[in-house]
């Protein structure tokens, strides 16, 4: 891990959060080297322990946040309520569920509820 290139961009966050580590650099590369995302940067989201990744979607002017996590890990909604709290509220972020065969799901998580379009 520590020879690919997003290490150097990720490795504060690496040591700080080590549990959740893994996730956060399988994401990152996903977002940055696979769905080829603008702007993306790293950040500290010290309310639930781990890395956050910010960046804007291809065709997007609005930043979007990724939270990385292992499909073994426990969240609570107290855990999300405090996500959207130190995100200052976005619509939405997505929450990046890895695993150890290194599938990697996302799932939108709205802050309100959302009426499903047609």
């Amino acid at each position: 891990m520590e020879s690919h290139p997003s290490y150097v961009v990720l490795s504060p966050l690496l040591l700080k959060y080590p549990r959740s580590g893994g996730s956060l650099f399988q994401a990152y590369n996903d977002i940055v080297y696979v769905q080829r995302w603008n702007d993306v940067e790293a950040l500290d989201l010290r309310g639930c322990q781990r890395g956050v990744i910010k960046g804007r979607k291809k065709d997007s002017e609005t930043p979007s946040f990724v939270i990385p996590c292992s499909l073994m890990e426990t969240l609570s909604f107290s855990w999300f309520k405090d996500a959207f709290t130190e995100l200052s509220r976005p619509a939405e972020i997505y929450l990046a569920v890895t695993s150890d065969d290194a599938s990697l799901v996302y799932y939108k998580i709205s802050n309100d509820i959302v009426k499903p379009g047609l």
